[in-house]
């Protein structure tokens, strides 16, 4: 929100997503058909994407579904996300969306990753090394 307190026209966009993609999921209905579609709108998100945010979200897509196969992909407010039980654990953030300087991977807090009184729930990525991925991959254990 913008400090005269009104929302910006990218974030306005992203509400206007976020109410197709629940407008979506109701027309669809439930079970697998809902799932497919989901899936379906999670990966043309990413190929809508380019640079490093096609690169990190790719590559995150793939670390879900290794390492968390029972997380459904899914859009929300038009990000790559990934699901338990319909409720988002984690999502890629592209830099696109709000014009910031690099990609976010988070985790919500269905992802219970709670270490002590604080804990980080957002990376900034600018590339997936062997490093970060192998961070990546543990932190998806853990969600």
């Amino acid at each position: 929100m913008s400090t005269d307190g009104k929302f910006s026209e990218t974030e306005r966009a992203a509400m206007k997503q976020r109410a197709a993609e629940l407008k979506a999921e109701k027309q669809t209905g439930k079970g697998a058909a809902k799932r497919e579609r989901e899936a379906k709108a999670c990966t043309d998100a990413i190929a809508a994407l380019t640079g490093a945010d096609h690169a990190v979200a790719s590559r995150y897509h793939q670390i879900v579904a290794e390492e968390a196969p029972e997380l459904d992909p899914k859009t929300w407010y038009g990000f790559p996300s990934y699901a338990r039980d319909g409720k988002v654990v984690t999502f890629v953030q592209p830099a696109s969306k709000f014009d910031t300087r690099y990609p976010t991977v988070a985790f919500n807090e269905d992802a219970a990753l709670d270490d002590g009184p604080m804990w980080a729930t957002a990376f900034a990525v600018l590339e997936i090394t062997d490093e970060v991925e192998a961070k990546l991959r543990e932190l998806v254990r853990r969600a």
